[in-house]
């Protein structure tokens, strides 16, 4: 079984950028989707954004679009997520979850199209 870590989380001022990433123990070019979810105390876990095999269509949540993005490294088996002019409503967990079967993209907002996750890294977004 392949192993997800993530990375980059922290504290940072409102309006201010971090870079997430997600390592994995296995070569990534033949998974179909790869994607961000977070959960914040108290709530669901809800998408942020996802990428396809290819790299050619990254799907945003209305939240993450325009600020947050989406990129692949398939030699380095690395998954990114640049976060940019955060707000203290983006604090919560960040998870990297994998698609390993190759599920509808028009599913790839749904947690269900994913069956590897991390253990998620946290970010904190002061007022």
């Amino acid at each position: 079984q392949a192993q997800v870590a993530e990375s980059g989380g922290g504290l940072v001022q409102d309006g201010g950028s971090l870079r997430l990433s997600c390592v994995v123990s296995r070569r990534i070019t033949d998974i179909y989707a790869l994607a961000y979810f977070r959960q914040a105390p108290g709530k669901e876990r809800e998408f942020v954004a996802a990428i396809n095999k290819s790299g050619s269509m990254p799907h945003y949540s209305d939240s993450a679009k325009g600020r947050f993005t989406i990129s692949r490294d398939d030699a380095q088996n690395m998954i990114y997520l640049q976060m940019n002019s955060l707000r203290p409503e983006d604090t919560a967990k960040y998870f990297c979850a994998l698609d390993l079967t190759g599920n509808s993209w028009a599913t790839s907002h749904r947690e269900t199209a994913y069956e590897l996750w991390g253990q998620g890294t946290q970010v904190t977004v002061s007022a």
